[in-house]
């Protein structure tokens, strides 16, 4: 499961800001996922409870915005929403398209003490 080491990142990451940004303690940390990402909402929000314990963001709420992926389609130019990453332009069929939005994964915001 590699949302436990995605969890691990994140406690590093807010470890790090808390240094730089003088906090002591993390509310709510708000996360970004495209559905293209390959990260499970459910076990990422187990893996933060597990591995916040005992830490700065022990008692921190995981706030999860899901996305939506879009393509642009590389022969008629067309945007779209995509459900996999290979499926056709709905305006002229094409499968050349690329990937515009989806595969991120990124902290959003923090609300800290």
């Amino acid at each position: 499961m590699h949302e436990m080491s995605l969890c691990e990142s994140i406690l590093g990451i807010l470890k790090e800001q808390a240094l730089a940004q003088n906090f002591e303690t993390v509310k709510r940390v708000s996360v970004e996922i495209g559905s293209l990402s390959c990260v499970e909402p459910e076990a990422l929000r187990f893996g933060f409870d597990v591995v916040m314990r005992g830490s700065l963001a022990e008692d921190a709420t995981l706030e999860i915005i899901e996305t939506e992926a879009l393509a642009e389609c590389l022969d008629c130019g067309a945007t779209s929403a995509i459900a996999e990453r290979y499926d056709p332009c709905p305006m002229c069929g094409s499968h050349r398209r690329k990937v515009t939005r989806g595969e991120e994964f990124r902290i959003r915001e923090l609300e800290v003490n």
